[in-house]
């Protein structure tokens, strides 16, 4: 890194901070704003499901490989000039969403939109890393992670109130409230910049053709695509092991610490993923909600986990990224057995128990980052945070697909904990049962390879 240029004021990092949080509202917001009204959509273009399901499928494929993609490119360009290029196609695409006539446009609506998008998440791993002492890094990270929860929690609410009064286009004006940005990160980021190397270009092609093949094969199911996949991942390998400037170097993987971190995270971004998706499953097949009032009960859980993400980051700071991780594991224990007995209970219980696993998983995500941040050296955090973003959505689609095929398994007597009460949810408290089990797992694997922190005063 060049650090030829200022450093950015503590008050002006600050500034940065908050723009970029509600940057990332809207970031996360349009990943999955669409859901509610895919219904429409393919009723109004005549298409199959497996169709309109390319509204998600396109979105987040091209979302996860151009995060991993922003943060490469982050290590040789300034980030303010890749912000500007990223929200402005961010913007562009909504306008060819708007205005499309044919299922096609609005597809590469979609995908223009991610291939701006992805930037902003790349952008907000970074950020906390370059601007912030590792000391203090855990309250810039739970500052991220208000956004996101924010971002979570409103895209269902919105969503419904948007389209209840005008057309389901107007969900695309939404992504062009992030331009409003544009002129503040240019003024509070600075001018830093990486060495001038190489883009590996053939390697970034195969990364993204790996992971767009691994993604497909999960969402339908394709065992060909996987393998395909597969292939496209050893020839990626070979790359960068033989490549003179690879797109990822091989000695990244080579951290024991970076690779551990990234396991971990790995899964915990399976227990993030799955509990948004699980819920409105079971509240609509077991307590027979409508998606309005599903809203409603998971809002006040997201909301909280949003105003407590900066308190997580602080706890990081203060008490260790162990501390947290244990205190995040002990949440999201509490909220998965306790679910795995009351399932299909009172929507009030299941509004109160969500906000354990919501404040859990916010505080697990604050955790991982931070200690993944930790265990690189400063030229290697773009793309090194980049991987992490990526393996967030691999993880995510990949437990939201398993939960989804033993959904459509669901029947029969059998139940892992014999304090269910709910038979007809008998399937919804399995999966809760394994989620506890998998969290018991995530804790004990972070204590092998990262101990106890001792804890340590910060000022401020």
């Amino acid at each position: 890194m060049d650090n030829g240029t200022a450093r950015p004021s503590a008050e002006n990092v600050n500034k940065l901070m908050i723009v970029l949080a509600f940057t990332l509202v809207f970031s996360v917001m349009n990943a999955s704003v669409f859901n509610v009204v895919m219904p429409i959509i393919r009723k109004e273009f005549a298409i199959t499901s497996s169709q309109v399901s390319w509204l998600l499928s396109g979105y987040m494929i091209v979302y996860a490989v151009g995060s991993v993609t922003y943060g490469k490119l982050a290590d040789k360009y300034r980030l303010k000039d890749l912000l500007t290029f990223g929200i402005i196609f961010f913007s562009m695409g909504s306008v060819v969403g708007f205005v499309a006539s044919e299922y096609w446009g609005i597809i590469l609506g979609r995908i223009l939109q991610a291939s701006g998008a992805a930037v902003i998440p790349a952008t907000a791993m970074i950020v906390p890393v370059r601007y912030f002492s590792p000391e203090r890094r855990g309250r810039a990270l739970g500052i991220t992670a208000t956004g996101i929860s924010l971002g979570t929690a409103l895209a269902p609410i919105v969503s419904g109130l948007i389209t209840g009064f005008a057309s389901w286009r107007f969900l695309f004006v939404l992504s062009l409230v992030p331009l409003l940005a544009l002129p503040f990160f240019r003024r509070y980021l600075n001018d830093d910049r990486g060495s001038a190397k190489r883009i590996d270009f053939l390697g970034a092609a195969l990364l993204g053709g790996t992971v767009a093949l691994l993604l497909l094969s999960i969402s339908q199911g394709r065992l060909l695509l996987a393998l395909a996949g597969v292939v496209l991942l050893a020839l990626f390998i070979v790359r960068i092991l033989t490549a003179a400037e690879p797109f990822v170097q091989p000695q990244l993987f080579k951290n024991r610490k970076y690779s551990a971190g990234l396991a971990i995270a790995f899964m915990a971004s399976a227990l993030s993923f799955s509990l948004p998706f699980l819920t409105p499953q079971y509240l609509t097949a077991l307590n027979g909600l409508k998606p309005a009032v599903i809203g409603l009960i998971m809002f006040p859980a997201a909301i909280l986990s949003a105003f407590l993400g900066r308190k997580g980051g602080l706890i990081a700071d203060r008490k260790g990224n162990s501390y947290l991780v244990f205190t995040a594991a002990l949440l999201s224990f509490i909220c998965f057995v306790t679910l795995s007995v009351f399932v299909g209970g009172s929507p009030y219980l299941i509004m109160f128990l969500l906000i354990f696993g919501n404040v859990g998983v916010t505080f697990m995500g604050i955790a991982m980052s931070n200690t993944v941040s930790r265990t690189m050296a400063v030229d290697q955090i773009g793309v090194g945070m980049g991987m992490l973003s990526l393996l967030n959505f691999i993880s995510g689609a990949m437990a939201t697909s398993l939960i989804g095929k033993q959904l459509d398994r669901a029947g029969g007597a059998f139940h892992l904990n014999p304090l269910a009460w709910y038979k007809e949810g008998y399937v919804y408290s399995n999966i809760f049962v394994t989620l506890t089990v998998f969290t018991v797992l995530l804790a004990g694997v972070y204590y092998l390879a990262f101990g106890m922190e001792p804890s340590r005063r910060i000022k401020g």
